[in-house]
């Protein structure tokens, strides 16, 4: 048995629930009369629903194929070697569920060491090989391509990228070296740094082919069949594969550099994975693979045993199941078909909610408001991007024209919703304003049409409690941009019943977002903490704290961006909104910041101003600075920053103790998908529950033992 073999017959005994990739060889005669070749498929012997990953199983079978090759190849039986995967899924990389139950740092590098080495054999055959990217490919999938000879990409692939950076690793089986020596270091920093970061963008397979990574591209239906052709006409010297030279001197440098700068913006220095792999990928500039590979090695044992990985790993759970079985959800049987909708308002965030409902669900989709411009603004904005996406080529001309013709606008909203099925309105955040929308609604809709409201804080039950039909209110809360972020707040009112639940969480469904159930609490998970936690910043600056220090003290959370250019974000006219109504429910814990008062007054969008000689980054606007009136009381960032994350553990205890959600997790779920908590963070609660937070102030963890898989 060969040394690999052995060290990953003992990596396996420490996966006893991997789910086995079997690697198959079969031969075949290239076209042209180009010889005999050898193709390994890559298959876990599941449908397209379970991706292939390699575990240490996994990856000794893979070696096997590989030994079957190498003979073949020594012998000059075959004229070349490639790898593929099953339909529609290449390899997605190694088995996380494994790499939770590493507990010794030997143990991770042998993973490492498991991977690199079979990997290579690729690279060392005496015949050209070749990666056949058919599917999805991420992580050692990507890297396992990385160490053939040549590639091809299908056009139909939906997802490609090294996602390691954005879990708290980095790519650990050739990611780091190989990329920037075969696209140069700035587009690999791009791909492993940028792009994980930015909540980990995945590639399409053109640009897969644009980036350099693969060498030829070519469409889904006959992908195979067509790489086969390329690959004989390679082999017989017929296509000749030119890549771009590498810029090995001040560029980069200069791509190291930035991607620090990205990772600083990102994570300020938070997290050590981006910055382990840009070490890395600086190193990479010599084109010593081998000490990349060890450097890989290292780095990736290094991580494997820190709380970053643990924690980028307990999100992703969330992220990827727990989201798609929402707690507290009714049988979806419940659910009423949707065939129209409606949506009172036309403003950017109905606008916005009418173009999301039109694109995932193809309906009709009608918009209302007080006069025609109203009207005609709302219309005319989903009609622009609808050509937007067709000059992007997101859809074609026919999709385009469907797509204009299901959307309309009217003033009459009996002639709207007459036959709609489902209705949300998105208009005036105050209740009297709802309250007469919903009144009008209900006159002239059908008596099974939802009726959703998209309020960020204001009472479900309240809203309803004036209808003759109160059960089919259900709260319907998107976070801005609509397209962009995935939760969504669904709220049962007091009478909300079941059939209008399970329709809305249907709805969800079909919109692609992520839907937590919530309770019918002030300002229900979100805002709820988001304000705690900004109320707690703007009361240390109206005591008396600098407006630096108290935006200073939360960097070491590696937050994407700080309390106040969040503010700026959201709009302080709407944080004011929001600490007001929670003001009024939980006076001892909500204040409404005066200086707050103050900015919105004045018409400010923000306390910052960006002028382009300070690189446009934030500085206090001096008109603001003006206006704040502040105490003598002035804190440490430290002292901030504990006052901060104990407010925001006693919010969410009490939140649980009232049942908003099922459980901590859900919380964990709204801040990562609604509020871009980060991924190296794990979420909220089990970062409190690490820092003892959770026990300084509750008296308990939130999470029991296990549940994160992050140790203390």
């Amino acid at each position: 048995m060969s040394t690999t073999a052995e060290l990953l017959k003992g990596a396996a005994e420490l996966f006893p629930d991997e789910v086995v990739t079997s690697a198959h060889v079969r031969h075949l005669d290239l076209p042209f009369g180009a010889g005999r070749f050898a193709l390994v498929t890559l298959d876990n012997g599941f449908d397209h629903t379970k991706p292939t990953t390699f575990g240490p199983q996994s990856l000794a079978n893979l070696n096997a194929a590989i030994d079957q090759v190498e003979q073949e190849a020594a012998a000059g039986t075959i004229v070349g070697a490639g790898i593929t995967g099953k339909p529609f899924i290449f390899a997605v990389g190694a088995d996380l569920k494994g790499v939770e139950l590493l507990k010794k740092h030997d143990e991770a590098l042998a993973i490492g060491k498991g991977g690199h080495d079979v990997f290579k054999r690729l690279a060392a055959l005496a015949v050209p090989t070749f990666a056949y990217y058919n599917g999805a490919a991420m992580g050692g999938g990507v890297e396992v391509g990385l160490h053939c000879t040549y590639r091809t990409v299908s056009k139909a692939i939906p997802a490609f990228s090294l996602p390691e950076v954005f879990l708290g690793l980095v790519p650990g089986w050739g990611g780091c070296a190989l990329l920037p020596n075969l696209i140069g270091a700035e587009r690999a920093v791009s791909v492993i740094i940028e792009n994980s970061l930015n909540q980990n963008r995945q590639l399409k397979g053109k640009q897969v082919f644009e980036l350099g990574i693969a060498d030829a591209l070519f469409e889904g239906a006959d992908f195979l069949e067509q790489s086969l052709i390329w690959t004989a006409k390679v082999l017989k010297g017929e296509t000749e594969v030119v890549r771009t030279e590498i810029d090995r001197g001040e560029g980069w440098d200069a791509a190291v550099a930035k991607g620090r700068a990205i990772a600083d913006s990102k994570v300020h220095g938070a997290a050590p994975a981006a910055y382990r792999a840009l070490d890395i990928i600086a190193a990479a500039k010599s084109g010593d693979l081998q000490a990349g590979f060890d450097a890989e090695d290292t780095a990736l044992a290094d991580l494997i045993m820190g709380g970053e990985l643990r924690s980028g790993i307990y999100a992703f759970n969330l992220v990827q199941k727990r989201a798609k079985r929402p707690a507290g959800a009714p049988d979806k049987s419940l659910a009423r078909p949707v065939t129209k909708v409606g949506v009172v308002g036309a403003g950017l965030m109905a606008s916005q909610l009418a173009l999301l409902f039109l694109r995932r669900l193809e309906v009709p989709v009608v918009l209302t408001d007080i006069d025609q411009e109203r009207v005609d603004k709302g219309v005319g904005y989903v009609h622009a991007e609808i050509q937007k996406l067709l000059g992007k080529g997101r859809i074609n001309q026919d999709k385009a024209n469907r797509l204009t013709a299901l959307v309309t606008g009217v003033l009459d909203k009996a002639e709207g919703f007459a036959d709609a099925d489902f209705i949300i309105e998105a208009v005036f955040e105050e209740m009297s304003v709802k309250q007469k929308v919903f009144a009008e609604v209900e006159a002239v809709a059908p008596a099974h049409a939802i009726l959703a409201t998209n309020t960020s804080s204001l009472s479900v039950s309240e809203m309803a409690s004036k209808l003759r039909h109160p059960e089919r209110v259900v709260g319907f809360h998107f976070f801005n941009p609509v397209a962009i972020l995935p939760l969504l707040e669904i709220v049962r009112g007091e009478q909300t019943d079941d059939a209008s639940l399970a329709t809305a969480f249907g709805v969800a469904k079909k919109l692609k977002k992520t839907a937590v159930l919530t309770k019918d609490a002030p300002a229900f998970v979100v805002n709820r903490i988001l304000t705690r936690f900004m109320g707690e910043i703007q009361n240390v600056i109206d005591e008396g704290t600098p407006v630096v220090t108290a935006e200073k003290a939360i960097e070491p959370l590696g937050l994407p961006m700080s309390p106040l250019v969040l503010l700026e974000l959201v709009g302080p006219a709407i944080g004011l909104h929001v600490s007001e109504t929670l003001n009024r429910a939980f006076p001892e814990r909500f204040t409404v910041s005066p200086n707050l008062a103050a900015v919105v007054k004045a018409g400010k969008r923000g306390f910052y101003v960006y002028n382009a000689e300070n690189g446009f980054k934030p500085e206090l606007d001096p008109e603001v600075a003006a206006l704040l009136v502040q105490g003598d009381s002035v804190l440490t960032e430290e002292q901030v920053r504990d006052r901060v994350l104990d407010a925001v553990a006693q919010e969410i205890g009490l939140m649980l103790e009232e049942g908003v959600v099922a459980e901590a997790q859900d919380i964990d779920l709204c801040l990562i998908t609604g509020a871009g908590w980060p991924f190296h963070l794990g979420g909220i609660t089990p970062y409190l529950d690490r820092e003892g937070v959770s026990e300084r102030v509750n008296g308990k963890k939130f999470l029991a033992p296990g549940v994160a898989s992050v140790p203390a």
